[in-house]
């Protein structure tokens, strides 16, 4: 197979109680699982499985089997390894220089990642991307991502929060905003700065 589910560095109960073990568990093994399989099945035999997730998905156009699995996979790698336990629980150094350059301050970029978490409409995600050095905060629907052409928000993510309810309902059922608040007390902000510094 051209991908594979990654293994996490973490236990399914190492961010509780802010996510818990069973939302993990189903989440890694049942969510991330079927777009890893179903990525697999739709670029078989093509030109596809021998490009990275991120050059297929930086094409200029992609088969929708493509477009949500692939995406599926690709948030799901980059949302594990940013909720690792551990590490810095802030920005610091050259992040935080450009986070307070590009919004004011580390509580406005807070308040502006939030939101978009919050008011995504139905299911997707919210991004924080580094696009030619400057720092941008939106949202994509379903399992699209900044580095898809028809994405409203482009660049190379470096953070990004999954809305979509399986990731949160167990716990949180319709309140989102909660879910979000919790987000804050779980990202390792030294994994950030590496993608940041890319």
């Amino acid at each position: 197979m051209s991908f594979e589910l990654p293994t996490l560095n973490y236990s399914y109960d190492a961010l509780e109680p802010m996510i818990d073990a069973r939302t993990m568990e189903i989440h890694h093994t049942k969510h991330h699982a079927a777009y890893t399989s179903n990525l697999n099945a739709a670029i078989a035999g093509s030109a596809d499985e021998k490009k990275t997730i991120e050059q297929i998905l930086s094409a200029e156009t992609l088969a929708p089997a493509v477009r949500n699995n692939g995406g599926g996979y690709y948030n799901h790698n980059l949302y594990w390894e940013l909720l690792a336990p551990g590490g810095s629980t802030e920005p610091e150094g050259d992040l935080k220089k450009a986070i307070v350059n590009d919004f004011g301050s580390v509580d406005a970029f807070k308040e502006a990642f939030t939101k978009a978490a919050i008011t995504r409409f139905g299911s997707g995600w919210a991004w924080l991307v580094k696009n030619d050095g400057k720092l941008l905060v939106g949202s994509t629907p379903n399992q699209d991502n900044p580095l898809m052409k028809v994405s409203d928000i482009k660049g190379t993510p470096i953070l990004g929060i999954d809305v979509w309810e399986h990731a949160y309902y167990l716990n949180y059922q319709n309140r989102r905003p909660d879910y979000v608040e919790a987000f804050w007390k779980l990202i390792n902000w030294d994994v950030v700065s590496r993608l940041f510094h890319g």
